[in-house]
């Protein structure tokens, strides 16, 4: 039989967001290589009119 849950522990020890080069914010995803906050390496930031700042 397999792990089941307690396998699911051992995937949390890789880092999968780093420091994006362009907004600074921790979320340039290093498997997809693509920034989730600004959209890098993308020539336009990402930006959607339902998302209005606070």
């Amino acid at each position: 039989m397999s792990n089941g849950t307690a396998a699911m522990g051992k995937m949390n020890n890789k880092k999968m967001h780093i420091r994006c080069r362009r907004c600074g914010h921790n979320s340039y995803n290093i498997r997809q290589k693509r920034c989730s906050y600004c959209g890098f390496p993308s020539p336009r930031i990402r930006h959607y009119n339902w998302a209005k700042a606070k």
